[in-house]
């Protein structure tokens, strides 16, 4: 084989490498500097949501309406936050609301939105997904109370 092939392998070869490195140390840089690994919460002011059954648009039930949102699996097990009419984002990201330490969630992995009186799920392109009972939110969903939204090994409730 010419020398000048073998050179032109070895130069290659050498800068797929860097290339390689390099890629490696910005996907550490940027896990370990997106989100935060400490736990906050931020409460937002009381207020009124109602879920509704899924997949179909729910009447508004009185005495029934969400006001807390409970992590019930999870790092932040027994954290309770109070609703409110502002959307709670849901992430390892220090301004999200509800920042949780999961390694599996997402600088910015979910929202929840009021919309009509009803709470919303929706997944902001996260990697792993977000999920509601068990079956996977791919668009904007309505959240009944008690049934678990998933992120992770995270699990949280809409509760009275």
């Amino acid at each position: 084989m010419p020398e000048i092939v073998l050179t032109v392998a070895r130069y290659g070869f050498l800068v797929l490498l860097w290339i390689f490195v390099f890629t490696v140390v910005g996907v550490i840089r940027r896990d370990l500097f997106s989100g935060s690994r400490t736990s906050r919460l931020v409460a937002a002011p009381r207020g009124v949501g109602v879920p509704s059954g899924q997949g179909r648009p729910a009447k508004v039930k009185r005495g029934r309406a969400a006001h807390n949102l409970i992590v019930t699996e999870g790092a932040l097990a027994g954290t309770r936050l109070t609703l409110g009419e502002q959307a709670i984002s849901i992430g390892r990201a220090e301004d999200s609301t509800l920042v949780i330490t999961d390694d599996y969630a997402s600088a910015r992995h979910a929202r929840l939105v009021p919309r009509n009186g009803q709470w919303f799920v929706e997944d902001l392109g996260s990697t792993n997904g977000t999920y509601l009972d068990r079956t996977k939110v791919t668009a904007p969903t309505p959240v009944p109370l008690g049934v678990p939204i998933r992120i992770g090994r995270t699990s949280i409730e809409l509760r009275p």
